[in-house]
């Protein structure tokens, strides 16, 4: 372990572009489980039902009913050492950006300046009828109020990609950017299935990046696109990664 920390560090303290891909594990250690896990926002409510751009249109008052508890998961949560270890390295000037396809805001909170959403922010919300956008606590959300746009009185969506509907294209294009000039990329918390986000390792490894996955298990990268597997929980990996940086 201690070994491929060393070796991981390295890489990140040569290196002039590295980027890094997050997912839901970053954020586990924060209290919020993976939506797909068991116990996770998908076990007490059907995504078919609750999460489509459709569903909302139709019926944005039920669909509220699992907002809320979304919503209650990702705003109160802190971020941990992972994502502040992330901050500093890109604080040090070696972490040029973060692309996640987390929604909790957690990057941010952790002193993140440049992070890519892939799937939006449930701190914002966005009205679909005049585009106006507002701060959660512009609202009575946590008393369970369903907010309506102050412009048009429609009532208002969390600014995070429901199914059905495109990944910003401003997302796509910078992360694509970054993919392609990336001469390393951290991979933190992610099982790499779900796609574009998936793809961005691998186009940067086509392209010469060493590829550094720090999971608790294994994943589809780590048997050939993974040029590093560390295995372990973020929140105790990526600190001593950033320590073992400072050291070199």
């Amino acid at each position: 372990m201690k070994t491929k920390i060393l070796k991981a560090a390295e890489v990140i303290k040569k290196s002039r572009n590295l980027i890094a891909l997050t997912g839901a594990g970053i954020s586990v250690e924060s209290g919020i489980p993976d939506f797909r896990s068991a116990g996770g926002l998908w076990d007490k409510y059907d995504p078919a039902v609750y999460a489509t751009i459709e569903a909302f249109n139709k019926m944005p008052g039920k669909v509220w009913e699992m907002i809320f508890d979304m919503i209650d998961l990702t705003a109160k949560a802190d971020p941990n050492p992972g994502h502040r270890a992330m901050a500093e390295l890109e604080a040090m000037g070696l972490l040029k950006s973060i692309i996640t396809q987390n929604i909790d805001n957690l990057h941010q909170k952790g002193g993140s300046k440049n992070v890519i959403e892939y799937h939006g922010n449930s701190s914002r919300l966005v009205c679909l009828r005049c585009g106006s956008d507002f701060g959660i606590e512009e609202y009575r959300i946590f008393e369970r109020e369903i907010p309506n746009c102050k412009n048009c009185q429609r009532i208002l969506k969390p600014s995070v990609i429901f199914f059905g509907e495109m990944i910003p294209q401003k997302a796509l294009f910078e992360s694509q950017f970054l993919a392609d000039s990336a001469d390393a990329v951290l991979v933190v918390g992610t099982s790499a299935i779900v796609y574009p986000a998936a793809g961005i390792p691998e186009t940067a490894k086509e392209n010469g990046a060493v590829i550094i996955e720090v999971n608790i298990e294994e994943t589809v990268l780590s048997g050939g696109v993974t040029d590093i597997f560390i295995q372990g929980s973020s929140g105790i990996i990526l600190p001593d990664l950033l320590e073992a940086v400072k050291s070199l």
